[in-house]
């Protein structure tokens, strides 16, 4: 009896942290995928956008796009702070923050041999 009750209450701590880890409130989120950067009104089609190809392949880091995220287990959207009409605290528009931050890093990746998207057709496809 006096080692059975050490044993049972090794097993419930054991359980216990099993399910702690593979919990998903004990998880990062999973980011969406496909993802599909569509902003009302905008004149071209959505561009696609792939968490997979950017962070495990191409290696880019969350922040490089969620640079303002308190929790990086729970990213904001990005039209959080990049509304699409008006500024808002010194945050560039959704359109310009995209193209500024999209399409910088595909022209240098280009630039150096990397096979990314330059042109609007390539990303925004009809």
């Amino acid at each position: 009896m006096k080692r059975t009750l050490p044993a049972i209450a090794l097993c419930a701590v054991a359980v216990f942290f099993v399910v702690a880890i593979i919990s998903p409130a004990g998880a990062q989120k999973k980011a969406p995928e496909p993802l599909s950067l569509l902003l009302k009104g905008a004149k071209l089609p959505p561009a696609p956008f792939s968490h997979t190809t950017h962070v495990d392949k191409a290696k880019v880091g969350c922040s490089a796009c969620h640079h303002k995220d308190k929790d990086p287990k729970e990213p904001d959207k990005c039209t959080t702070c990049h509304l699409l009409k008006e500024v808002k605290d010194n945050a560039p528009l959704a359109k310009h923050a995209f193209h500024k931050n999209c399409k910088t890093c595909h022209e240098e990746n280009a630039a150096k041999g990397v096979n990314a998207p330059t042109k609007c057709a390539e990303c925004h496809k009809k």
